[in-house]
């Protein structure tokens, strides 16, 4: 896990506490009617007529101490999911992971008739993905004295939403979300890590399977000097690998003139070596 101070906050992060925060004030100053929460929480019978509320509904909260919990959480695990994720994926899994909650809970819609509003689902994929790149790390948890493994934390959380649900509790907590904001963010996460092996095979492949250059060829590398040797190819082999991770990524279209002119020049290269 990144070392980091306790009181820092990502772009990310500081920007969905903000608008939380915003929301939740003019709940409570402006926007007072009922209509505000009707017209922009989510009802699963009702998304047909009003399909922002998916993404609309994470942004309201039925009290303080709704919002303090999720924003709590956001604090404390988000930065550090933030900076491992990047900025654009890190809105992204939460925006998924939100919208994860909606989908679970229009999914179940005899389960659910009533509306769903707040940030818990995008908050709890949020904590899944600190659980999931630093499970061993130790949290402290009001009362216990001592520090429990985020991963226990996590799975104790998804396995009281899973109880709940199924005793279909009337406690007006939405458990559904909770458990769309897990499910949504475990197949995120497993995708990703998929993607990365795969990535990572095939780099290793193409350089198992490098052709040997000519003795000729070897003889005029070995009059360079041997640590300027090795720089120069170190450099290139990592452009190679970038450029062709690329066209893994977005195809061969997405090459600049440039790279296309790099990778000619590589192939023409090897093929006399």
């Amino acid at each position: 896990m990144p070392l980091r101070s306790p009181f820092s906050l990502t772009p990310w992060v500081r920007r969905l506490i903000i608008a939380n925060a915003v929301v939740y004030l003019l709940t409570i100053t402006v926007f007072t009617g009922g209509w505000f929460f009707q017209a922009f929480s989510f009802s699963p019978v009702l998304v047909a007529r009003q399909p922002w509320t998916p993404l609309t509904y994470m942004f309201i909260h039925a009290g303080f101490l709704h919002l303090a919990f999720n924003l709590l959480a956001l604090f404390f695990f988000g930065p550090a999911v933030e900076e491992r994720m990047g900025g654009l994926a890190f809105i992204r899994y939460y925006v998924i992971c939100g919208l994860g909650g909606a989908a679970l809970s229009f999914a179940f819609v005899l389960f659910t008739p009533a509306s769903v509003i707040g940030a818990s689902a995008a908050v709890y994929g949020v904590s899944l993905a600190f659980a999931y790149y630093w499970p061993n790390a130790p949290v402290y948890v009001f009362p216990l004295p001592f520090p429990v493994k985020v991963k226990w934390l996590v799975a104790v959380i998804a396995a009281l939403d899973v109880a709940m649900a199924w005793s279909r509790a009337g406690d007006g907590v939405a458990h559904l979300a909770h458990l769309g904001g897990f499910l949504f963010g475990f197949l995120y996460l497993k995708g990703e890590s998929l993607l990365e092996t795969r990535s990572r095979t095939a780099r290793e492949e193409r350089s198992e399977a490098r052709v040997l250059v000519h003795p000729s060829a070897e003889v005029a590398r070995h009059r360079e000097a041997p640590q300027a040797r090795r720089d120069r190819d170190d450099a290139t082999q990592r452009e190679i690998d970038r450029v062709l991770d690329k066209i893994s990524a977005k195809g061969i279209g997405s090459l600049t003139a440039e790279e296309r002119r790099f990778l000619t020049d590589q192939s023409r290269s090897r093929k006399k070596d």
